[in-house]
């Protein structure tokens, strides 16, 4: 009997140094690795590719001021397009909510479609426009998954796991945000393991959940699942095609609806 126990401890041994042995810098070079703007498309080395992704969604948005919680949920969908360099990559999203109530945030890189189909309307903005008005938008954090250390001070979150033995990171933009105090981020373990172990990423998704938290203390959360990447979504994929009887709609400066 004492044999045996002893056996599949020395059998587990090497994964629990492993785990034991990881860091902040590991857990955060495996979430920012597979968006890298030197990415390449082979899975099976430290510069495997995440191209894109899709999947469900749940969020929840605490508003403090008047202590109200909102749920929604639905489908995301993003495209990476990588120029190479240390140029930042374009990406394109497509967020579908299917609760409360249906709305679209769509985006091509170049426009930013907001479809409120209970309304008839479509808000339409110039995402160069929204880049200059809205730098520190909690929102566009996934566009720069490649470079986050640039952006953020990077430590571990409190606690610095879940309960499933995932790894928690918190994040803490360099200047001072309007709109971001923390950003926390769930990473899949099995990412940081493969990265560690074996230097491989893009084996896994790394991003499990999102929190957001505001300087008002007003929080959005929102968990990931069921996530497809490299599946070769078409550009086409991420522009509106307006329906007949929609009004549009171009909302400018601080009215910016994203």
């Amino acid at each position: 009997m004492k044999r045996n126990f002893l056996l599949v401890v020395l059998l587990l041994l090497p994964g629990l140094v492993a785990a034991a042995t990881i860091g902040v810098k590991d857990v955060a070079e495996a979430l920012q690795k597979p968006f890298a703007s030197d990415v390449v498309q082979a899975r099976g080395s430290d510069k495997s590719g995440i191209f894109d992704f899709q999947g469900d969604f749940f969020q929840q948005s605490e508003i403090a001021a008047i202590e109200r919680v909102q749920r929604g949920r639905g489908l995301v969908s993003f495209r990476f397009t990588y120029p190479g360099g240390n140029r930042v990559p374009l990406s394109m999203f497509r967020w579908e909510y299917l609760e409360p109530t249906q709305q679209e945030v769509i985006s091509d890189a170049e426009t930013l479609w907001v479809y409120l189909p209970d309304n008839r309307q479509v808000i339409v903005s110039d995402v160069a426009e929204i880049s200059r008005q809205r730098q520190d938008n909690p929102m566009t954090f996934l566009t720069g998954l490649g470079n986050l250390s640039r952006d953020f001070q990077i430590r571990w979150g409190s606690p610095n796991s879940d309960l499933q033995g995932n790894y928690v990171l918190e994040l803490r933009p360099r200047r001072a945000s309007n709109l971001i105090r923390t950003l926390q981020i769930v990473v899949d373990r099995r990412a940081v393991l493969d990265y560690v172990e074996k230097q491989q990423v893009g084996n896994y998704f790394p991003i499990m959940a999102t929190t957001v938290m505001d300087p008002a203390g007003n929080k959005t959360t929102i968990e990931f699942s069921k996530i497809n990447f490299n599946v070769g979504l078409a550009a086409s994929y991420f522009r509106f095609v307006q329906p007949a009887g929609v009004d549009i709609l171009r909302p400018e400066g601080s009215k910016l609806p994203f």
